[in-house]
C-alpha cells in the first residue's frame, strides 16, 4: 500500500479533472480525494495497492480531454487508510 499527494498545474480546473479522476479512482480501487485550490491548481490523495495508484498519477499526468496540464508535483506520504474517494 502507497499514498501518494499530487498537485497538478495547468488548465485543469473546469474541465471535469476531479470528477473524471474521481471515476477512474473508484474503478482502479483508490482510496483518497481531489480538490480545486484556489491557485487555480488541482490537488489530490491516492492510497491503495502500488499499481493502480500509480496508473491513476499516469492519469493525472495527461488528464481528461480539455485539460492541458504543465507540471505535476507527486510526494509520497505515511498512509492514513483512508476509504472511498471523494470530491473536496
Amino acid at each position: 500500500m502507497i499514498r501518494r499527494r499530487v498537485a497538478v498545474r495547468g488548465h485543469v480546473q473546469g474541465v471535469f479533472f476531479r470528477e473524471t479522476t474521481r471515476r477512474h479512482a473508484i474503478a482502479e480501487g483508490v482510496a483518497g480525494w481531489v480538490r480545486n485550490r484556489p491557485d487555480g491548481t488541482v490537488e489530490a490523495v491516492l492510497e491503495g495497492e502500488r499499481e493502480p495508484v500509480e496508473r491513476l498519477v499516469a492519469f493525472v499526468r495527461e488528464g481528461p480531454p480539455g485539460a492541458r496540464v504543465e507540471w505535476v508535483d507527486v510526494v509520497s506520504e505515511k498512509l492514513e487508510a483512508l476509504e472511498g474517494f471523494e470530491i473536496r
